[in-house]
């Protein structure tokens, strides 16, 4: 067995996880990439392919199997060398680029990234990445091959994009040379580990590591390696920190219906183990009532659809900055009214920011609230429209100011409203189908944002033949669609719960 960089990675974070991968890939294959994980992995490709421009005219090692062309090329010392590959008796790497500099006569190494920096640098992320480098150091360093900088490119954050992209300006070079020397020691004795362990013919038994963390970080087969969870574990308690929750797991405490009412918990995480605990819905009427007050006819219910592009698609945006394409609109003009339903979405070539302003300025009304679900979301995209276009700036500072978070009652200190099935979260992914039980995502050809805009994204960009072309646009207005329809219909069950 040869120790991939990837695989190495996977283990650090959960070991049982990249033994599964590498000796049950059928299990593993049952857990696919959803949509928007498959397109993380196709930006980054596009990113490593553009960033090759920072260094032109390189030789391609095409395949994971060009070990011999990769040595030529280094005995050659070819001025630039994207993908080459390299392999000890243990462990095998590629690197991004690799750049002949004659001043050192070795090669300095270039790792490119799809994450964004600034000029500062730092964060979590980057450790994560100096991780990664120090892998294809020690790998070079074995087979004698010199190297020079350790170098890590990201996308810069700040560039604005206008007119065409500046390829020198899109992206951030980091120096990490001292950073990566500092962890080799370390990231050897993992190294080592790692490959003894995913050696092993045996698989590892027990629960992997994931045990000891928080639901949203269990692994890709965690659902096999912890299959013994109760369907509501206290790993979906919200915001459990590790202490707790190792805690409870060495307790042998893996149901939330058994957390000690002695167990300290914060005020939220009490309100939802006691909630689910007694199987009761928790209401709190009068706060309920006094946010329901502040919600004025004709009350509007909005919801946007946007795609964050890495490479910035249009003139004034940045990478990863949201182009807002599609939004969902329900009216309801007084109390006797129903709601009227209103949509938009932009499917042609240029940048949709004109197109998606006018079309909310003509459908929303020009009083009453504005109901949103998570207004730092919709509020921001209100907030780059009026920095795009100067035009709608007064209409969008007044669309802001009349906006009300549905999620208000459902979340965090504020919670009036909590149900066993919420489990946890204020998405409305799981308030609706608790609240409103007819109303689902689940039989929807797209049932979230992330798939919602990778569809768009393969709309404009002439991916789908003319027939799937309309269904997916279709399928984005049912998706949107119900977003809204969903907030209408919890904002009635919220109603309801005062009297």
């Amino acid at each position: 067995m040869l120790l991939s960089k990837t695989n190495f990675l996977i283990c650090l974070d959960c070991s049982k996880n990249a033994w599964i991968k590498l000796h049950k890939p059928e299990i593993y294959k049952k857990y696919p990439l959803s949509s928007f994980e498959l397109n993380i992995i196709d930006t980054g490709n596009k990113i490593d392919e553009i960033a090759r421009g920072l260094f032109l005219n390189g030789v391609t090692v095409e395949s994971r199997d060009g070990i011999e062309l990769t040595e030529k090329l280094i005995l050659e010392k070819t001025p630039v060398i994207y993908q080459p590959v390299f392999t000890t008796d243990k462990f095998i790497t590629a690197c991004d680029i690799l750049v002949w500099n004659n001043s050192s006569d070795c090669y300095d190494l270039y790792e490119v990234k799809s994450s964004t920096s600034s000029e500062e640098g730092g964060g979590r992320k980057t450790e994560e990445y100096i991780i990664d480098i120090t892998f294809q150091k020690i790998v070079l360093d074995e087979l004698k091959i010199k190297i020079g900088t350790l170098n890590l490119i990201r996308l810069n954050k700040e560039y604005v994009r206008m007119g065409e992209i500046v390829i020198k300006d899109l992206f951030l070079i980091e120096n990490l040379t001292d950073q990566v020397e500092e962890k080799i020691e370390e990231i050897k004795q993992q190294m080592d580990g790692a490959y003894e362990l995913l050696s092993n013919e045996n698989e590892p038994q027990g629960h992997c590591d994931c045990i000891i963390k928080g639901w949203n970080s269990h692994c890709t087969t965690s659902e096999y390696s912890n299959a013994d969870l109760p369907e509501y574990p206290v790993h979906a308690i919200s915001r459990i920190n590790k202490k707790k929750l190792i805690e409870l797991v060495d307790s042998n405490i893996f149901s939330i219906h058994d957390v000690p009412n002695d167990f300290s918990l914060s005020e939220n995480q009490r309100r939802q183990v006691d909630t689910a605990q007694s199987g009761k819905e928790y209401i709190d009427r009068d706060g309920i009532k006094d946010f329901l007050e502040t919600i004025k006819y004709p009350i509007s219910f909005l919801d946007y659809e946007t795609y964050p592009s890495a490479i910035p698609k249009y003139s004034g945006y940045r990478p990863y900055q949201q182009i807002p394409f599609q939004f969902s609109l329900h009216v309801i003009e007084s109390p006797n009214s129903k709601s009227i339903h209103y949509d938009f979405i932009y499917t042609e070539q240029g940048c949709p920011d004109e197109y998606f302003a006018e079309a909310l300025q003509k459908h929303l009304p020009k009083s009453g609230s504005v109901i949103v679900w998570n207004e730092r979301f919709e509020k921001g995209i209100n907030t780059q429209i009026a920095e795009h276009l100067p035009e709608y700036k007064d209409f969008m500072q007044q669309v802001n100011s009349r906006v009300i978070d549905l999620m208000i009652p459902f979340y965090g200190k504020t919670t009036m409203y909590d149900h066993p099935k919420f489990m946890g979260s204020a998405s409305i992914k799981y308030v609706l189908p608790a609240l409103v039980p007819h109303l689902s995502y689940k039989d929807m050809h797209i049932q979230e944002g992330g798939t919602a805009s990778d569809t768009w994204n393969r709309i404009v960009c002439d991916e789908y033949s003319t027939e799937d072309r309309e269904m997916k646009i279709q399928a984005l207005r049912d998706y949107c669609g119900l977003d809204t329809l969903a907030m209408v219909e919890i904002w009635k069950v919220l109603n309801s719960s005062t009297s």
